[in-house]
């Protein structure tokens, strides 16, 4: 996906509210889409770091929107308060077979997915400081 255009998909949040990806990309100038699941013990394991890299870059023009592959809300929204995921979220709660995933073809998770301001994906599966170093030279 690498060089091509974001696909833009929408989603309902865990309060019930309809987003869009495009509600964030261009706005921000990097956006991280993060397929993830809160029965997915890698996507746990990386949550902390992602915590870590928004409160560095989220006042420098850094957003992340997630999209759960979850089907059930109340796991969902457990894991964003214990993991205390505060950026914009979303998912259709159909697990593998979500309608926001399969545009990206997403057959393991977590994977993620990141946007410039001009919606174009330069980065996936950034993780660890590899996203952290990214972040910075070029939010820097």
């Amino acid at each position: 996906f690498i060089g091509k255009q974001f696909i833009d998909v929408s989603g309902t949040t865990p309060q019930g509210k309809s987003i869009a990806l495009s509600d964030y990309v261009k706005k921000n100038k990097v956006v991280l889409i993060d397929f993830w699941a809160s029965w997915c013990g890698p996507c746990i394991k990386e949550m902390p770091n992602v915590v870590a890299a928004y409160k560095e870059f989220k006042s420098k023009g850094f957003e992340i929107v997630g999209i759960s592959l979850d089907e059930e809300k109340a796991a969902w929204t457990k894991s964003l308060t214990d993991m205390n995921m505060t950026w914009p979220q979303m998912s259709d709660l159909k697990g593998w077979e979500s309608a926001l995933s399969a545009p990206y073809q997403v057959s393991s998770i977590p994977f993620t997915l990141l946007v410039d301001q001009n919606g174009n994906i330069i980065a996936e599966n950034l993780r660890g400081q590899a996203l952290h170093d990214t972040l910075r030279e070029l939010l820097n």
